[in-house]
């Protein structure tokens, strides 16, 4: 694993950590908006990419519900 991780180009050390950031910081302050564990929310998504984005739309956004409605 650790060969793995230094085989990654060095542009990638410069973009993970303000992608990990920038996802961390507006799920807390989207889920602390909608009262459902900022804290939680937060810390998984500056620890993953992008699964606690996509679980985060799925249980709390609920954007499923929004496929097939017409307008």
């Amino acid at each position: 694993m650790l060969e793995e991780l230094r085989e990654l180009p060095w542009f990638l050390w410069v973009i993970i950590p303000p992608v990990l950031i920038a996802q961390g910081t507006w799920l807390f302050i989207d889920a602390r908006r909608r009262g459902s564990y900022p804290w939680f929310w937060g810390v998984w998504g500056m620890i993953y990419f992008p699964l606690p984005l996509v679980l985060y739309f799925i249980f709390v956004r609920k954007v499923y519900r929004h496929f097939g409605k017409r307008k």
